[in-house]
């Protein structure tokens, strides 16, 4: 126990026998009514509000993914050759990347592993290589400029990317692109042509294997053309192929016969 130095009578207690006194007032956060509006404590009112703010945009968030069907493609087909692979766009820019010679082929491992290495390691990094107390972007020239040159990369590496995307597309033939859609594909004739041997020479999508396609065979055969085919035969296909109703053949065939091109589809609308 000990007097204090500043004029006034007050015992100074320690910690036994060394001079670090001893505090018996608890550690209480401050009191900031006399600032009202402009503080509050960290935990729990301010931790409080950004929890509250942080739901209200996870249920808004989770009511639009549910109210929403997700934007799927078609179904995965090994036999569709004319099916050109893309990623999801903030992937583009790797993908384009990786068309580069000197990032690809042998130097696989410098589009796939160096570059996005150099990239996101500096983004996580730059608390520690870049501790400046200057905040302003003009007197972080160095940061800032990296930053930009980052930022400029990958919007034209992803523009690039979805531009030559578009121009395969708009290259490929008629009967393999995606304008040739099938033509109702929700008619049960579909089901009644998956579920024959059709399907194993013309494709699942009639986009032809060991067979010719049947994209477009509406504007060169009519239903009664088709049903002679199918009971006759033609070329390589034999008759009698068909395991199925009458009724069903005959579904079947005029189904078919709607299959014509979409440059007929839009000429008759």
């Amino acid at each position: 126990m000990a007097h204090n130095h500043d004029g006034k009578d007050k015992q100074v207690h320690f910690v036994g026998d060394s001079r670090v006194a001893r505090r018996n007032e608890k550690m209480v956060p401050k009191d900031y009514s006399e600032f009202p509006g402009k503080t509050e404590a960290f935990f729990p009112n301010f931790l409080l509000k950004e929890w509250m703010v942080a739901v209200v945009v996870l249920v808004g968030f989770m009511a639009l993914v549910m109210a929403h069907e997700p934007p799927l493609g078609e179904q995965a087909d090994p036999t569709n050759t004319g099916f050109l692979p893309v990623p999801d766009w903030y992937f583009l820019f790797l993908y384009e990347l990786l068309k580069f010679k000197w990032a690809s082929g042998p130097f696989v491992v410098i589009g796939t592993v160096v570059v996005p290495g150099l990239l996101f390691g500096g983004l996580l990094l730059a608390p520690w290589l870049d501790r400046g107390k200057e905040r302003r972007p003009v007197k972080r020239p160095v940061s800032t400029g990296i930053a930009l040159l980052s930022l400029l990369a990958i919007v034209v590496l992803t523009w690039v990317a979805w531009d030559e995307h578009e121009k395969q597309l708009a290259s490929q033939p008629k009967g393999d692109s995606e304008d040739a859609k099938i033509v109702h594909p929700e008619d049960p004739a579909y089901e009644i042509y998956k579920n024959n041997a059709c399907v194993n020479c013309h494709g699942q999508k009639l986009e032809g294997l060991q067979g010719p396609s049947l994209r477009g065979i509406g504007d060169a055969y009519t239903t009664e053309d088709i049903l002679k085919i199918i009971n006759e035969g033609k070329g390589q296909m034999p008759a009698g192929m068909f395991q199925g109703t009458e009724e069903e053949k005959r579904q079947l065939a005029e189904w078919l016969a709607n299959q014509d091109p979409p440059e007929e589809k839009e000429s008759q609308q």
